[in-house]
This record gives C-alpha cells, structure tokens and sequence, in this order.
C-alpha cells in the first residue's frame, strides 16, 4: 500500500482479496471486472484506479457484461433496498415510470437485458430518449454502448466507494475521540 493515497483508496487498498472482490462486485457484478481490478492494487490515486476500471471494462468479453448487466434493476423501477441504483435514478418522475417500464421490457426482447443507462444527473425524459433511439440499435452497437454507459456507472460508484470509506473512517476517529472525551476519568492520587 502507498502512503500517499487517500485514506478511502488506501483503506480499499489494505482489505484482503476476499473483502475486495465482495466490494468491487457492490459496483459491478461482473467477477472478471473485479477480478481485473482487485489484481491492480495497492492505487496510488482515485485516477488509477478508475484507469484500471476502465481497462478492465474493456476486456469484458459478451458474457461478462451480461453477467454485470444481470445485477441492474431496469431503468424507472430499482430493486428494493439497492440505494446506489435508487439515488441513480433520482431523476424518474413518477409520471415516467410506466413508459420506461413499457420500453424496457419491448428493449429486452430485442437485446435480451436490460437498458443500461448512466442514470446519474439524467431527468427521466433524457432516459426515455435515449431508451426510444437506443432500441432500433444492432446488437453489436448496442453492446458497445453498453460497455460505456457500465464504465461510467462504475467510475461513479468507485469513486463514491473510496469517498464512503474515507467518510467511515473520519467517522470512527471522530467517535473514538468522542469516546476518549467522555470516558470517565480515574481519580488521580490524593482525590479519593
């Protein structure tokens, strides 16, 4: 591990293959994505870490991807209890929802998975336009649409990942400090 990379990526630097793969595959489902990155450590940087994410999501062969296309709730209708795909679709009105709902079922007919969209900082109504273009698109095209769009999801949730765990150990500190603060304190000699 580098000392001087940033508490969260040297946390995620430090935990053992295991804890790391269970992580990585939080931001992504695909194991040969996680494997590849997992592989990259100790990161000097956010940036590179995000660079070998990049380059992994690159060499994902066809049933990679649709193994990390697999763990994503269709577009306008997150899984219960998923908080990443929840806060990335922030930007679906309830008014949007059942025709995104429509198309991403008739776009999984033609594709055989879900849309998969960056949904971060995109209203429902640029989804569904990028949903009504996107499903006229050839398998091949698509696909490779596909791999950008997970690449970007994945930089945005690696890098929400090393900002969570630098918050998680800003919090400890700041409750061992607490706890040292309200600690009882032993009488010191001549006060008994």
């Amino acid at each position: 591990m580098t000392s001087s990379a940033p508490p969260g990526l040297a946390r995620f630097n430090a935990v053992d293959d295991r804890d790391a793969a269970a992580t990585l595959r939080e931001v992504c489902a695909s194991r040969a994505w996680g494997a590849a990155v997992a592989a990259g450590r100790p990161y000097a940087t956010v940036g590179e870490l995000l660079d070998a994410a990049d380059a992994a999501m690159a060499g994902l062969t066809a049933d990679d991807l649709a193994e990390a296309m697999a763990a994503h709730p269709p577009i306008g209708r997150p899984a219960p209890g998923d908080t990443a795909s929840a806060r990335e679709q922030s930007g679906v009105r309830d008014a949007e929802r059942a025709e995104l709902l429509e198309l991403n079922l008739a776009y999984q007919e033609r594709h055989g998975h879900v849309f998969l969209i960056c949904a971060t900082d995109r209203t429902g109504e640029e989804m569904l336009a990028a949903l009504r273009e996107r499903i006229h698109h050839d398998a091949d095209t698509e696909r490779e649409i596909v791999r950008t769009e997970l690449g970007k999801i994945n930089r945005i949730r690696l890098t929400r990942l090393t900002e969570t765990l630098t918050d998680t150990r800003a919090e400890t500190r700041a409750e061992s400090r607490t706890e040292t603060l309200e600690a009882p304190r032993a009488p010191a000699e001549g006060e008994r």
